[in-house]
């Protein structure tokens, strides 16, 4: 069986977005596309509801770009324990309160079982100085969190 990855909503803005002449930001661009032409088959992907809410927003041309991308994978049900899970990664941990859609991209990957989060949100989901907690709070709870990477990380050989 595949690993599996959760597609946080960063991942299908990269892979939808206009070019760029920031270079980091083109360069992630070309990252991410790379990956998800080279690499996606290799995993088994899912998505959430919130993935979904946040994809629809912005530019209506983009975001109907997005959506069409995300229809294509199964998504993961955001019960009451993704929902309990969210509100002590932000109580325990240090992302911020206005960070409350991303603690729930973090705990439906985790609760769901997920191998990998992806995502370039590396303010506060591939954070290291926060997945060390996340970690512990995860683990107090019964559940792993998964491994949070960036596309990068996720190339290969």
């Amino acid at each position: 069986m595949n690993e599996t990855v959760y597609i946080e909503t960063s991942i299908l803005g990269y892979l939808t977005a206009r070019s760029n002449r920031d270079l980091i930001v083109a360069a992630n661009i070309e990252l991410t596309r790379n990956w998800w032409e080279s690499r996606r088959q290799d995993f088994t992907l899912y998505i959430s509801q919130a993935v979904l809410v946040e994809t629809a927003q912005g530019d209506e041309e983009i975001a109907a770009q997005r959506l069409a991308i995300a229809r294509d994978y199964p998504l993961l049900e955001l019960n009451q324990n993704v929902e309990k899970l969210a509100v002590q990664f932000l109580k325990r941990s240090n992302l911020p309160t206005k960070a409350d859609v991303d603690a729930i991209h973090i705990a439906v990957a985790t609760v769901h079982g997920m191998d990998y989060l992806l995502t370039w949100n590396c303010k506060h989901i591939a954070n290291a100085q926060i997945q060390g907690k996340l970690a512990e709070i995860s683990l107090d709870f019964g559940y792993q969190l998964p491994l949070i990477c960036t596309p990068y990380e996720l190339l290969g050989e």
